[in-house]
């Protein structure tokens, strides 16, 4: 063998070894495709995927889509040629790991903020539903989450509604916060509170804060929660988590609750969180959720109005609707089933 032919022998061998670490080096960045879309009005394993109870429902027609985004998982890595190729593909999306995955974040936790949002997210859709349907809907102080071997550890659970504090009546987290503060660290603090619609008043001693140890606290986390009479329940895939079905929750118990056929026997998707007053919010991957949605046939996709500038000249077959609020799809989805009205229904153009 000549030196020639040695030295291109080997520069060839680490040409391979070095194209073969590059390819397997993974990379700081996720991958965004089109996911797979669930129908709200299609059964699972014989059961309803939402289930109402304590209040009149009405049969519906039509299916209602979910849409999802399939994302690198928290616990893979992606590989340069990978994201290379999801970065080509004109029905993918390339993000920075740490914009979908906050670091210093386990799997563990990605995985309970998930969830957590996930249950955020179907009870302000059922609590902006109801309040579109007509039925009552009170909002409380909510317990969400209790610090291990805080006062309130063994005493409050999450999902506790907080009606008051020493006697006095709260109506916002805010005032929960100040009838907390009225008592001195080492006193008697008692909350008058509905566990499972059941009233129980628990007693709990203050302890200092570890920022300011003359502040008094319990140990809690609150948000804004909401009770209503009747009882909703979602049977979804524990793979999908996050806020961005929170408008297609609502729908589903609007139509479902509410007199008449919203969907009059069509298939309609979409995203968006959503509030308890029905306002709704921008996601990520709206592109590949219309592309999910197409797919799988639908016709109309349900827009949140901040996510418009995001597809903007995107080409589809569906029928794109803006839609800022809960009643804003209620009534664009009305209007599209009456030729004389369907002119007027806003999209994102």
């Amino acid at each position: 063998m000549t030196k020639q032919t040695w030295t291109a022998a080997v520069s060839a061998l680490l040409f391979v070894a070095l194209a073969a670490v590059v390819s397997l080096t993974p990379v700081p960045f996720v991958s965004w495709s089109a996911g797979t879309t669930v129908n709200l009005f299609e059964p699972v394993d014989g059961q309803s995927r939402v289930e109402i109870q304590g209040v009149p429902t009405h049969a519906t027609t039509g299916q209602l889509r979910l849409t999802t985004v399939s994302v690198t998982r928290a616990d893979s890595q992606l590989t340069l040629p990978e994201a290379l190729l999801s970065y080509w593909l004109s029905s993918r999306e390339v993000l920075p790991r740490d914009a979908v995955y906050p670091p210093g974040i386990g799997v563990d936790e990605i995985r309970v903020r998930d969830v957590r949002m996930m249950d955020d997210s179907q009870s302000a859709a059922v609590a902006a539903a109801l309040r579109a349907a007509g039925e009552k809907v009170v909002e409380y102080p909510m317990v969400t989450a209790i610090s291990n071997g805080s006062p309130a550890d063994g005493r409050l659970e999450p999902g506790d509604f907080v009606l008051k504090v020493n006697k006095q009546t709260v109506r916002t987290i805010a005032d929960v916060r100040d009838a907390i503060n009225k008592s001195a660290v080492g006193e008697a603090v008692v909350f008058d509170i509905l566990r499972d619609r059941q009233a129980l008043a628990p007693t709990m001693i203050t302890v200092g804060s570890h920022a300011n140890p003359s502040q008094p606290v319990v140990g809690i986390e609150l948000a804004i929660g909401y009770s209503y009479a009747p009882r909703v329940a979602f049977r979804i895939s524990p793979d999908i988590g996050g806020p961005s079905a929170g408008l297609i929750f609502a729908l589903a118990v609007y139509d479902m609750v509410a007199p008449g056929d919203l969907l009059a026997g069509r298939s309609v998707a979409g995203t968006g969180t959503i509030a308890g007053d029905g306002t709704v919010g921008s996601i990520g991957g709206i592109q590949e959720k219309i592309a999910g949605a197409e797919t799988a046939g639908a016709t109309v996709f349900l827009v949140p109005a901040a996510n418009c500038p995001d597809v903007l000249g995107l080409a589809t077959s569906m029928r794109l609707v803006r839609v800022a609020t809960l009643s804003e799809a209620i009534a664009a989805l009305e209007d599209l089933k009456d030729p004389a009205l369907a002119g007027n229904v806003r999209g994102c153009s």
